[in-house]
Formats: C-alpha cells, sequence, structure tokens
C-alpha cells in the first residue's frame, strides 16, 4: 500500500472536480460586524462577511462578552474535565435550566456542539428503544444522518417535507413498533420550513417519537427564540428539541430539551456526552446571557427578518436565481462547482465580499449555490455593495439567471 499516494490521489480527485475547499483566514472586528479582516500572503484587509450563521449578531452583543469576562475572571479558563468528573459548573446547570424553560420541557443537556448531539441523541435513543425504526427526511443535516447510523437501527428516509410518503412508510409497521420520526425546522441550504404540527399528527396517529431539529431556527423565531416550534404553538408535541447555541445566539456548543427522562437516559448512556470535556465556564456563561437577552427582546428578530426579505427584493429585481423560500436563508443558485468557487473568489478579491461557496456533499451536485446570510448589522450599503457585485459577476461570468 502507497499510503501518500492514496491520500494524495484523494485529494486531486476533489480539486478536479472543484470542490476543495479553502478556508478563508479572517478575524472579525469586534463591534464592527460584518467587517473583517482577511488575511493572506498579500497582507491584511478589510472585507464584509456575508455567510456567517451568527445569524443576529450576538456574538459582538456587549453584554454577552461582558458576561464572558466575567466568567473568566471568576471561574478561570476551562472547566476541568468531564461533566461528571469536575466539569459540571454552576454556568452550566443555569444554562440547562434556562434552555429547558425556553422550549417548555423538563430538562435540557449541554453538549459540545451541535454535531455532538445529534449524533449522541438519537444513537442513543435508538439503542435504547430495542426495534426501534427510524424515518428521517431525506435533507437532514449529516450530523443526524450520522446519529441514525451509529444507532444501528433499520431507517427509511422520506422524501423532503412529503407528508403522504411519510405516512406510506409509517403505515409498514405494527403501532407498537417504536418509531422515531427525525427532521428540521428550518433547512439551512434550501431555506424550506417543515410542517411541524401535520408531522405531529402523524406521529400521534402511528404511535411514534418526534426529534426535531431546531438549530437554524433558535433564537431567530418564536416570541422567546424558542424556533419555529414555539411560533407555530406546538414546542409540547415534539418529544426531543435539538438546537444550538452557535448560530442565532452567537456562541459555540449544542444542546437537546426533552423530558427528565429522555435527556438523563442520554445523559447516562450516550459516550459522545459522557466522555467530553465540559464546555468553558465563559463559553456557557455568554451562551447564558444570549438566551436570557433573545428571551425578552424582539429587535434582534425584527430586524433580522427585514434584512432577508430585503436582501432577497433586491435579488429578485436583479434577475438573480435567488431559491424562493420562507425562512432566513438566501441561497443564490449557480449550479456548477467550478464556477461557483470563481464566483466567490471573485467577490472576495474584487469586491471585498465573503462569501463561501457551497459544494458537493453539502449539496447535491449540479445545485452548488453561494448561501447568504444577511443579519441585523449589514446596512443597506452593504446590501447595495453585495447585489451590485453580484449583479456584475453573473453578467461577466454568463451565469444563468432568474427565469
Amino acid at each position: 500500500m502507497d499510503y501518500k499516494k492514496t491520500f494524495a490521489d484523494a485529494l486531486k480527485s476533489i480539486r478536479e472536480e472543484g470542490r476543495y475547499r479553502e478556508f478563508a483566514d479572517i478575524k472579525r472586528r469586534c463591534g464592527k460586524f460584518p467587517k473583517a479582516e482577511h488575511f493572506s500572503e498579500d497582507g491584511t484587509r478589510d472585507i464584509k462577511v456575508w455567510c456567517s450563521n451568527d445569524y443576529l449578531g450576538m456574538g459582538q452583543n456587549a453584554g454577552v462578552r461582558e458576561a464572558m469576562h466575567e466568567a473568566i475572571d471568576s471561574a478561570g479558563a476551562g472547566s476541568g474535565g468531564t461533566r461528571n468528573i469536575s466539569g459540571t459548573t454552576h454556568y452550566h446547570v443555569e444554562l440547562e435550566r434556562e434552555l429547558a424553560d425556553l422550549h417548555g420541557k423538563q430538562a435540557a443537556l449541554l453538549f459540545t456542539s451541535g454535531y455532538v448531539g445529534n449524533d449522541a441523541s438519537i444513537s442513543t435513543i435508538v439503542q435504547l428503544l430495542p426495534g426501534c425504526v427510524i424515518f428521517s427526511d431525506e435533507k437532514n443535516h449529516a450530523s443526524m444522518i450520522a446519529g441514525i447510523r451509529h444507532g444501528g437501527g433499520p431507517k427509511h428516509i422520506w422524501r423532503h417535507n412529503d407528508l403522504g410518503h411519510l405516512e406510506e412508510l409509517l403505515k409498514q409497521h405494527d403501532p407498537e413498533t417504536p418509531k422515531l420520526i427525525a427532521f428540521e425546522s428550518v433547512y439551512s441550504m434550501d431555506g424550506h420550513m417543515a410542517p411541524i404540527a401535520e408531522i405531529c399528527d402523524l406521529a400521534d396517529k402511528y404511535n411514534a417519537m418526534t426529534y426535531l431539529d431546531e438549530v437554524h431556527a433558535v433564537g431567530l423565531y418564536g416570541p422567546r427564540g424558542g424556533g419555529v416550534a414555539e411560533r407555530d404553538g406546538v414546542m409540547d408535541r415534539i418529544d426531543v428539541i435539538e438546537g444550538t447555541l452557535a448560530k442565532g445566539f452567537g456562541i459555540m456548543g449544542g444542546y437537546i430539551a426533552a423530558s427528565a427522562d429522555i435527556v438523563d437516559a442520554i445523559r447516562s448512556f450516550a459516550p459522545g456526552f459522557i466522555f467530553t470535556t465540559s464546555l468553558a465556564p465563559a463559553i456557557v456563561a455568554g451562551a447564558l446571557k444570549s438566551v436570557r437577552h433573545l428571551k425578552v427582546s424582539q429587535i434582534e428578530r425584527e430586524r433580522h427578518q427585514e434584512r432577508a426579505r430585503t436582501l432577497k427584493r433586491r435579488l429578485r429585481e436583479a434577475g438573480l436565481p435567488v431559491m424562493e423560500n420562507p425562512s432566513h436563508i438566501v441561497p443564490v443558485m449557480v449550479g456548477d462547482p467550478v464556477l461557483c468557487k470563481a464566483l466567490t473568489d471573485a467577490l472576495m478579491d474584487r469586491f471585498s465580499i465573503y462569501v463561501q461557496p457551497i459544494n458537493y456533499p453539502t449539496v447535491p451536485r449540479g445545485t452548488e449555490r453561494i448561501r447568504l446570510t444577511p443579519g441585523p448589522l449589514h446596512s443597506d450599503a452593504d446590501i447595495d455593495h453585495l447585489v451590485e457585485a453580484l449583479n456584475v459577476l453573473w453578467g461577466e461570468m454568463d451565469l444563468r439567471r432568474a427565469a
């Protein structure tokens, strides 16, 4: 075995396909986001970030930063261990209580990331329910797919948001067979929203549990930022809600909220939770402040939704192929990995606009796109500059415009 050649060939293949991923070396400017510094061999320069998942700019919030500083001064840098061995600080306890309250559940459990939360929780649920059958929306996130695979149980993939197909699959199993319907509220690459109430109706009809990933919705939707399920008044119908602290709340980490027994079971059996050092106190303190702030403040959510509507309208007016959806996600279709990369390179090099190309395996081949994430801190001038740059490059590259 030529080990060196194997790895080199693997990298060569994705380069030739046009989907080799390059990281942009940036440093956000505190208090001036979406402005950031871009570091390259040619030096540094100011850019505007248009692809951040810090949707509401809470990573820049003064109260959040102050809470993190206070936690460092009070408790030090790290947590000191796993949750079971000295790593459960009072900050962790407070945040889990706050998240349980946010979603109207008995308990919540923190993870080091949303990916780990999905992987650990889904796999553990399946393993604790002998014979459990998973019903997974075909566009579920990679972390949910990983959890389903690690659970090792039988599964069905149902067509995206297709209630008829989901029911057809549910009908194939005995009512007493354990079942788990896994889906998302906001699908981050297309911006679609799930028909949560109707899925819950099917879960009730066919005696299934529900597992809802709200990572692209918590903080952003609902009167207190509880997500689309809160907005739609159906949180009480969901068995397990999974969320993140890294997007709407602007920090890092993941969590689930559910009944006390479900949370305790995952806490007690999930290796991805048990054997991981817990989040640093400063991170937890910042997330706690962010969650509490967004429970009462509507300004960020209202501005965010307005910016998304405005950008979509401006893109449509320019004849650019923005994908229609009811959420804050703004995907613009390119349809070719090489052209998608060339487009984003030109945006950075010529217009100081940072957008990351979205290629396979994040999206299916042939649906490569840019994914714009307008936030409350993007100005009208920022939108003008972005739309003008895209319009110029679309013409120069002869990309397909909206029909």
